[in-house]
């Protein structure tokens, strides 16, 4: 009897240490078991002093009715990867303001709940994380709004315009405040996992602050006319029925422009920016240069430990651009195993010593291709070309993007035949090799006189 109670726990304790949660780095870890953990406290609390009615219950249970309806909407769409944006808060923010604490610590783990059953299963730890942090902050929203509430005199919410609009104002600040502290968790944690990921692209995005700030103004409204009168429940699904296809036409047309494997630029999209990019810097005289990346026996790499081994490698050298470019530069993904960076506002001398530190940071880079830690790590090489714009300018611009890449296509290969693991660079007057040598290069000319 006691062996077979060990040979449980010992399984227990296997099945335990295979959870994809201990891959991640410590500090993820506690974070993540920390906001798991006040969630649980939190419901605890709400529960042990909530006073809940038939009414309470009603309108709750027609608000989860409204969640599930969205859920089976985002199952024909699909559920993107990665930072996941939804219009959820279209109804939870209602719940948060017009119900008591509970039910908005509840509401997301009932919408995760079916969002992991009807659409797409992850990992445990990350959905159990986004149902606490997103619980967290309507709980904390509640107690806040319901606590300020209490300090104005009963009755008083909507007897006047002046009452409605504080009201409103009130509500509309709890939906800054709830955005706000929903960063504040989950960004840390997204972090901690992926070092490389820049919150300033995840928080201040364009098209993400626009979905953020329709969605806040739709739940905004829905809660003020949910407060007139629940019945406006059926009038406003319609509405975000509309608003969840425009975000996730947002994500659509985002996903169009992105190399699923990198998260780079693709190539077409890469081409088009970059040619507007090389017409602005003819027109306004300025430096600019074009680098070429491929990487050295990149098929031996694959043939000797597998695609997936191959695609680490591509998304750690995509994740190497991002510590060494600006937020103007372009990075692409231009063929099987070849990146494409244009660097607008920056010297030939310039882009080859940006180069030179890419390359050495790759060549020095270890790959992790399999998740025991015993493997020996990856490491590649890449050879590079670099090609930048010359002092004198064409009045027309339409092949200058055609003769950089040509240049710097060839200085790539050029350092392929000199070596590989080297740094090429062709201007108007000169090829640069990989010890600053000299040569002519009127065959790779950028510039036409």
């Amino acid at each position: 009897m006691r062996r077979r109670v060990c040979a449980r726990v010992r399984s227990g304790l296997r099945a335990v240490r295979a959870w994809p949660i201990w891959e991640l780095p410590g500090g993820a870890v506690l974070f993540i078991l920390l906001v798991i953990a006040g969630y649980v406290g939190a419901v605890a609390a709400a529960a042990g002093t909530a006073n809940v009615t038939l009414t309470d219950l009603g309108l709750f249970a027609a608000l989860l009715v409204c969640i599930a309806a969205t859920v089976e909407l985002t199952k024909r769409g699909g559920e993107n990867a990665g930072v996941i944006k939804d219009v959820y808060a279209v109804w939870e923010l209602p719940v948060a303001i017009l119900l008591p604490p509970l039910f908005a610590l509840l509401a997301p783990l009932v919408q995760y709940g079916l969002t992991h059953l009807r659409v797409r299963r992850i990992p445990p730890h990350r959905r159990t994380f986004t149902i606490a942090a997103v619980g967290l902050s309507y709980g904390a929203v509640s107690v806040l709004f319901h606590w300020a509430a209490a300090q104005q005199s009963p009755g008083a919410v909507l007897d006047s315009r002046v009452h409605v609009t504080v009201w409103l104002l009130a509500v509309a600040a709890a939906a800054i405040v709830r955005w706000a502290l929903n960063e504040a968790l989950v960004l840390p944690a997204i972090k901690a996992s992926d070092p490389a990921m820049r919150i300033r692209d995840m928080l201040f995005a364009r098209d993400r602050i626009q979905n953020d700030v329709a969605e806040s103004c739709v739940a905004v409204l829905v809660t003020l006319s949910i407060a007139i009168s629940p019945l406006t429940i059926i009038f406003s699904l319609p509405f975000v029925t509309l608003l969840q296809r425009s975000v996730r036409h947002a994500q659509l047309v985002n996903a169009s422009r992105i190399d699923s494997k990198t998260g780079l630029l693709n190539a077409g999209t890469w081409e088009r920016e970059a040619a507007s990019e090389v017409a602005r810097a003819v027109r306004t005289r300025t430096p600019l240069a074009l680098v070429l990346i491929d990487i050295d026996h990149f098929k031996l790499v694959n043939d000797l430990h597998g695609h997936l081994a191959g695609d680490k490698a591509l998304r750690a050298i995509a994740h190497t651009f991002h510590i060494f470019l600006r937020d103007y530069d372009l990075a692409g993904r231009f063929g099987g195993e070849e990146f494409a960076l244009l660097l607008p506002q920056t010297s030939a001398t310039d882009a080859r010593q940006i180069a030179e530190r890419v390359r050495k940071h790759i060549a020095a880079m270890p790959i992790s291709v399999d998740d025991d830690p015993a493997t020996e790590p990856l490491q590649v090489t890449v050879s590079v070309g670099v090609a930048a714009l010359g002092v004198s300018w064409e009045r027309t611009t339409g092949s200058q993007l055609t003769d950089l890449l040509a240049g710097a296509d060839s200085a790539l290969y050029r350092a392929k035949h000199a070596g590989r693991n080297q740094v090429w660079m062709v201007t108007d007057t000169a090829t640069v090799g990989a010890r600053g040598g000299l040569g002519k290069s009127a065959d790779v000319s950028v510039n036409h006189q």
